[in-house]
């Protein structure tokens, strides 16, 4: 049985991430900042390292991580300009130095067993850029080149990291996504959805959080083992552009 670390996991991706790997028979510790029921599960805020490293204690105390899922985030929509520093600064604590950390802290476990898997979950972001979404595209940029560097220096102890990136998925974070950019750009909220959203999207519809779980869990498999260092798309053909 391995045990799997899902961070973000009280809703949307994370939460379905975690029922995915809970079917399979794993171990799943969830953390979240709202709280989740169980005694596998931790309330953490991880824009604050310290909760970070508590977080790692915690996996740690539990045998160990051998599937690390930094899978948390939020959004704020706001043009450059009007960016507060503070949403800035808790975007790229939560979405990139958090990661960093648990990954810094799990992996050495992970190159000790020589087997482990870092999937981070990303964003169509992680590649291109939207307007008004500065600290989320910064943070997803980062990420991307943290999942290489990782992939580099843990491919020779058996651990793969990759990263999925998926276009919208319908989640709360996207939900309320809607509403901040109808009235940032000054349009009716079901003209977002089919004029920022979906305009360059080849399959005009979200994805479902069920579909990132599936792609999480084939590279958590032995099918994937070859596969790291990787941006996997999950973009309705978003960049085929």
């Amino acid at each position: 049985m391995r045990t799997v670390l899902v961070t973000g996991a009280a809703s949307g991706i994370g939460a379905a991430i975690a029922e995915a790997f809970a079917r399979t028979g794993d171990r799943v510790l969830r953390v979240d900042r709202t709280p989740i029921a169980g005694e596998d599960a931790l309330t953490a805020d991880l824009a604050e390292p310290l909760e970070v490293e508590r977080v790692a204690a915690w996996a740690r105390e539990r045998g160990g991580v051998d599937v690390l899922v930094n899978n948390a985030g939020f959004q704020h929509v706001a043009p450059l300009e009007a960016f507060p520093l503070e949403a800035w600064q808790r975007m790229l604590g939560v979405m990139l130095t958090a990661p960093f950390l648990l990954t810094r802290a799990l992996l050495p476990g992970m190159k000790a067993r020589g087997w482990g898997r870092i999937i981070n979950v990303g964003s169509i972001h992680s590649q291109v850029a939207s307007p008004h979404k500065a600290g989320y595209v910064s943070a997803k940029h980062g990420l991307l080149g943290l999942t290489r560097v990782t992939a580099l220096e843990a491919g020779p102890f058996g651990v793969t990291a990759n990263l999925i990136c998926p276009a919208y998925v319908r989640t709360p974070l996207v939900e309320g996504q809607i509403g901040d950019q109808a009235r940032t750009l000054g349009i009716p909220e079901a003209e977002v959805i089919e004029k920022v959203m979906l305009e360059p999207a080849a399959i005009k519809r979200l994805i479902e959080p069920e579909e990132v779980a599936g792609l999480a869990l084939f590279l958590a498999s032995d099918a994937a083992r070859s596969i790291t260092g990787a941006c996997l798309p999950m973009d309705l053909g978003w960049t085929a552009r």
